[in-house]
């Protein structure tokens, strides 16, 4: 996967920074930060180049979210930590429901919020990212929860389920990580919001990204029609230095080796 910036990717360059896959996912990534911007819909923070975009509508496009009933069912919900999102946050915790959130670039552990812990005036403060480290607890590995449904930003994404991120290949390394230690299944619902504009015809995969089974907008929820993808865990082989240094994947790769 592509370099976002001058961030990296957790895949080796080696492996998939120069294939064609990666060029079509910048050029995607570029067109949309770029449509956001000139018509007017994106949101601080700004630019949005670079970022998981918010937009115009990030807030309805949530409630989308709050009213599936894979949502409804969830006891836990895993919600990544960009500012369109941030509406899904605070919708867990006002559902009573436990909040599992990963800390940005996974430079530090995942963090728990449990509602029942958290007086409701502070739920603004709980989603976001700060107010999440102070709220919150910082869970070691043994102690993440079971997750029930997942919520990931993106950049782009087809009715087909076929995602984009914003290059440094974070969410799909989440999703590696609970997929080792078994707390997300193959079965486990995935959803995403955006708006429409990043939605695209076609956005090639790779062997580490996995699809989303539903799409909210500001307009409508869209339950995807495409092939369900789903890695069944972390790639070793294919990890940069880089990535391969974060102390939590390192404490992940010696529980393996016990």
């Amino acid at each position: 996967m592509d370099v976002e910036g001058k961030g990296s990717s957790w895949t080796s360059s080696k492996s998939y920074e120069m294939n064609a896959s990666s060029e079509l996912k910048r050029k995607v990534r570029e067109r949309v930060w770029r449509l956001l911007e000139e018509r007017g819909v994106a949101r601080f923070p700004r630019p949005v180049h670079g970022r998981i975009p918010n937009f115009s509508g990030a807030e309805v496009a949530a409630k989308r979210i709050l009213q599936l009933e894979e949502f409804t069912r969830a006891r836990v919900v895993k919600v990544n930590p960009d500012s369109p999102q941030m509406m899904v946050r605070r919708g867990v915790l006002e559902a009573g429901k436990t909040l599992l959130m990963p800390s940005p670039r996974l430079r530090g552990k995942f963090l728990i919020l449990d509602p029942k812990k958290i007086p409701r005036r502070l739920y603004d403060r709980a989603a976001s990212i700060s107010g999440a480290f102070q709220l919150g607890i910082e869970a070691d590995l043994e102690d993440l929860p079971k997750v029930d449904l997942l919520v990931c930003g993106s950049v782009a994404v087809t009715e087909r389920g076929e995602r984009i991120g914003k290059g440094g290949g974070y969410s799909e390394l989440e999703y590696a990580i609970l997929r080792e230690l078994g707390l997300v299944e193959e079965e486990t619902p995935i959803a995403t919001s955006v708006h429409e504009l990043q939605l695209v015809d076609d956005a090639p995969l790779e062997m580490h990204d996995f699809t989303v089974d539903y799409i909210a907008t500001p307009v409508r929820i869209i339950r995807t029609r495409g092939e369900r993808r789903r890695p069944k865990g972390i790639m070793w082989e294919e990890l940069s230095k880089e990535i391969a240094e974060i102390p939590l994947i390192r404490k992940l790769r010696e529980r393996n080796l016990m």
